[in-house]
């Protein structure tokens, strides 16, 4: 029972340092990330992560770094005991990734905790052993320089915590996720990386950032990525790094790595910049980036989230600009100097007059709502011009003309209903590639990617639940490297992925053959098709229902067949309106974007006053 009796109390330290465990220690990931941001501190060469369990009966993280010595592992155990800052001044020029001294007592009381530390220049280490929180042990140890930090049975005394862990697999995922996180900031520093005993990474200490992309992504990945480089004429702002080239094909959502002088961090204004910056594309555009924002420390602020994972700049507008040219200069640059890419991915150089005086709303933290054209804004022109007809415009125009042939679907009675219409005329194909037909209950518009989507949906869902479906197999076997989380969410879906005609399976770290496709696919790349589903699980709120992975998948596969292929012949666009017919929802995509439009009879005729 909770006492509630008015009175003010100081909490023991035992119940102080459980309930910043609560801010710190979310899950294992958390615990390698506070561990290696030490590492990295303390001056280290080579660092070498283990966990078991999906980190849950041991997370370990050795170095080689500067060591401590006996005092100094007794006196980190303590709340706000840290090398990093001396006085409030400190505060404001801070360049290490830790510095409030929380982490280690806080890990320390929810696990069974070991430090085995020692510096160069000493001829013995120390071994510091803390059980939830109780001091053990302190002797001395003979070990290497540098310090191992071994965490076991984490949430031993909390089994609240321990309860709201994941899956292995997932839990590994994150560990897998902050290793990436903290390489590609530090190629320098070779990293290792073992699960349950099998090293996953080793990347040795490379040169460039390049160099650790290609180890940890391949030169698939690499070869996707323009060079971002800016020293403005306000040299306190640098923006260096690199993006993801403007690709169609690629899926709109990937993953971005941003840095803060150093720190894995972001701000409201960085995604505003980028989302400004990039090329607009149908959808929520997230490109593939790795991106270095350095500016005077005095220029942000570190210290205003737990886990110091957001920052807060004092010129907001500044770093918009900044990155903003840094991302349009890269999209524009030389031909000689980058990959092909749409003409049309090269906006203009923003100005101080764009970021700071936009005709929209600012809500304050960086998010522009702009003001969209609606339907009804259309200005006639100011004088009468004779109209000429385009030929497009005149094929089809000739196309209905043409005595248009009644298709009637040879259904079974008790089906009809299904049906959206009894019979079908095709009129034409637009040059905004619209389909257009009449029906026995009036005029319909069909877009044809949506009913593509909507089409192949249904078929791969049918698949899934052991309905036949169609495969084709590639004449060269195709090998994709992904990157490791995508990698392992790929992974748990596979049987789903197969049963809708993929053959696919591992080979090697983080690589899959692929051998065959669903023959809906048509020319779209397993590549492309695989990252979309990858980034698709990824998404918050996609686990309801009993069939979630099935949906999801299939709903992931359709949209990258969605834009295979636009042109439409006659009677592929006959074959399409018979296939969407078919379906139980032909009405509206996977995604809920419409299909068709209909305009019955009756109201053209009210519209035209017939009688």
């Amino acid at each position: 029972m909770i006492r509630r009796d008015g009175h003010v109390r100081v909490l023991p330290i035992h119940v102080a340092n459980k309930i910043a465990a609560g801010e710190v220690v979310e899950r294992p990931a958390s615990v390698v990330k506070e561990l290696v941001e030490n590492a990295i501190d303390a001056g280290s060469k080579n660092i070498r992560i283990t966990i078991t369990q999906g980190g849950r009966k041991l997370v370990a993280v050795q170095d080689d770094g500067c060591g401590m010595t006996r005092d100094d592992a007794v006196l980190s155990l303590e709340r706000q005991a840290t090398s990093k800052i001396l006085d409030v001044d400190d505060i404001e020029q801070i360049d290490t990734l830790g510095f409030r001294g929380e982490a280690i007592p806080s890990i320390a009381s929810v696990s069974r905790f070991s430090i085995t530390t020692r510096r160069h220049e000493s001829d013995e280490g120390t071994l510091v052993v803390v059980n939830a929180g109780q001091l053990a042990e302190v002797s001395a140890a003979g070990c290497p320089p540098g310090t191992l930090v071994e965490v076991r049975d984490l949430f031993c005394n909390v089994p609240a915590r321990r309860k709201f862990l994941r899956a292995y697999v997932t839990e590994e995922n994150h560990v897998k996720q902050v290793f990436i996180v903290h390489a590609l900031a530090h190629p320098a520093i070779g990293f290792s990386l073992t699960i349950d005993g099998r090293e996953l990474y080793r990347l040795a200490p490379a040169a460039t950032l390049s160099d650790r992309v290609l180890d940890l992504f391949g030169k698939d990945f690499l070869a996707e990525l323009l060079p971002v480089t800016l020293n403005p004429n306000a040299p306190e702002i640098r923006v260096s790094g690199f993006l993801e080239r403007p690709n169609l094909n690629q899926p709109t959502r990937r993953d971005q790595y941003i840095y803060i002088n150093g720190r894995p961090a972001t701000a409201p204004s960085i995604a505003y910049a980028m989302k400004e910056a990039y090329p607009r594309r149908p959808g929520e555009v997230r490109p593939a980036a790795i991106l270095f924002i350095d500016l005077p420390p005095t220029q942000v602020d570190v210290n205003v989230h737990p886990t110091k994972r957001e920052v807060r700049f004092r010129d907001n507008t500044a770093v918009k600009l900044a990155i903003m040219t840094a991302i349009q200069q890269a999209l524009c640059a030389p031909v000689g100097e980058r990959p092909e890419r749409p003409a049309e991915a090269c906006p203009a150089e923003p100005t101080e007059l764009q970021a700071d005086k936009r005709p929209t709303t600012d809500d304050g933290r960086g998010e522009v709502s702009e003001k969209r054209q609606t339907t009804n804004d259309v200005r006639m022109p100011e004088k009468t011009v004779q109209p000429t007809t385009r030929p497009a415009v005149a094929a089809e125009l000739q196309s209905v003309k043409q005595a248009p042939v009644q298709v009637e679907f040879a259904v079974e009675p008790d089906s009809t209903a299904s049906r959206p219409w009894k019979w079908f005329n095709f009129l034409a194909v637009t040059s905004s590639n619209y389909l257009l037909i009449e029906t026995d209950a009036g005029l319909v518009t069909i877009n044809p990617r949506a009913a593509r989507e909507r089409i192949a949906y249904e078929q791969l869902l049918d698949a899934s639940s052991g309905t036949s479906t169609a495969s084709q197999e590639l004449l060269i076997p195709e090998t994709l490297r992904m990157s490791p989380t995508d990698f392992a969410r790929i992974k748990t879906a596979l049987p789903t992925i197969e049963a809708m005609g993929f053959s696919i399976e591992e080979f090697g770290k983080d690589t899959f053959k692929v051998d065959a496709v669903p023959q809906i696919l048509g020319e779209s790349s397993p590549a492309a098709v695989l990252s979309t589903i990858a980034q698709d699980l990824a998404e918050p709120g996609a686990r309801r229902g009993d069939r979630w992975r099935e949906e999801l998948v299939a709903k992931s596969i359709a949209k990258s067949f969605a834009g295979s292929s636009l042109t439409l012949t006659e009677a592929g666009a006959k074959q399409l309106v018979e296939e969407l017919c078919s379906c139980r929802m032909p009405y509206v995509c996977p995604r809920g974007k419409m299909v068709m439009i209909f305009t019955s009879t009756r109201e053209l005729d009210r519209k035209f006053n017939r009688d």
